[in-house]
């Protein structure tokens, strides 16, 4: 039987990854966008800067910006050693899709990734200079194929099956998919914090971001323990490590509800998790979602939380930007 012996959660994003005197490349298309979602309403940049009065330019400094950079890639790095002092025999890791591995053709819920291989490209995009350039953080520039876990994927499959959850599974890349291999979610895990020596994974992509078969908190949980149970039935490897990608809040940071997801992380408390107000899961902070499997199953495994860093990273006067969070379980 498989033992589950380590949780990771990360988030991912540009600003991991470009340098902090450039983070305006981003924070010029913040200004421009007119529905900025934050805590269940919609704003454009100059109804969210005097929503969020007196704004945050104290917050958005070079020095401050390159401080936080810092705190960041110090943390990233944690979490790669963290990863091969355990040394698991296989990772599954909870994500997202962007419209990189799905088109508005298909949006599943909750898909299943059993291919014996698993592809890792670079997707750049002429019309956004401040995704190009963080690009190379989310694979090697001849790009990469990690193996999968396709035995421990099947079981999975069958197990959650078992327990009346609805899955999409996928065998390989859809033929036509917007950026070729995996979605960056993974990318960024297996080139920047695995640094390309990952062994067997079984990606979960989850649709946080897509009306309307997004799932909800409680079904997440319900996702989380159902995982716990399906590992700890398998035979195949010994010892397994689950990741969880994304989040915090962003595209509009909100300190105050990344404390309470923080808070609930720390305490073990999904009941908490279940009280969140779902219409605050929009946007980059749909991403949390992909962290909620992973803490419920990490509550089922018995494994502790521990905090290496959480970084608000601002990057305008109106508090856009991403909040990283870094944490593993064990």
């Amino acid at each position: 039987m498989a033992e589950i012996v380590l949780g990771i959660g990360s988030s991912h994003g540009p600003l991991l990854s470009t340098p902090p005197e450039q983070w305006d490349l981003r924070a010029k298309a913040d200004r421009e966008n007119k529905n900025h979602w934050f805590r269940g309403k919609t704003y454009d940049y100059a109804a969210l800067l005097q929503s969020r009065a007196p704004g945050f330019a104290h917050e958005i400094t070079v020095e401050k910006r390159r401080e936080r950079f810092l705190q960041c890639r110090t943390a990233l790095e944690s979490l790669g050693k963290k990863f091969n002092e355990v040394a698991p025999d296989a990772v599954v890791i909870l994500g997202n899709d962007q419209r990189e591995f799905f088109n508005a053709g298909l949006t599943p819920a909750i898909t299943i990734y059993r291919g014996a291989q698993i592809s890792n490209v670079q997707h750049l995009n002429e019309d956004a200079p401040g995704l190009n350039i963080a690009e190379p953080a989310n694979s090697p520039a001849e790009g990469a194929t990690y193996p999968g876990a396709t035995a421990l994927a099947d079981h999975i499959l069958r197990s959650l099956g078992d327990e009346n959850f609805d899955l999409a599974q996928s065998d390989g890349t859809p033929s036509g998919a917007p950026r070729g291999g995996i979605p960056h979610a993974y990318g960024f895990f297996y080139h920047t914090i695995l640094q390309d020596q990952t062994p067997p994974s079984v990606p979960i992509i989850l649709n946080v971001h897509f009306p309307h078969n997004t799932p909800k908190v409680h079904r997440c949980l319900e996702l989380g323990r159902a995982l716990a149970r399906a590992i700890k039935t398998f035979e195949g490897f010994k010892r397994v490590a689950l990741m969880a990608s994304g989040g915090l809040t962003h595209f509009v940071i909100d300190e105050d509800f990344d404390q309470k997801v923080i808070a609930a992380m720390k305490a073990g408390d999904e009941a908490a998790l279940a009280a969140l107000p779902e219409n605050f899961f929009k946007v980059g902070t749909a991403e949390i979602k992909n962290w909620i499997p992973v803490i419920a199953a990490m509550n089922a495994a018995g494994l502790a939380y521990h905090q290496i860093d959480y970084v608000p990273c601002y990057r305008s006067e109106a508090g856009t930007g991403n909040a990283m969070c870094f944490a593993y379980w064990q």
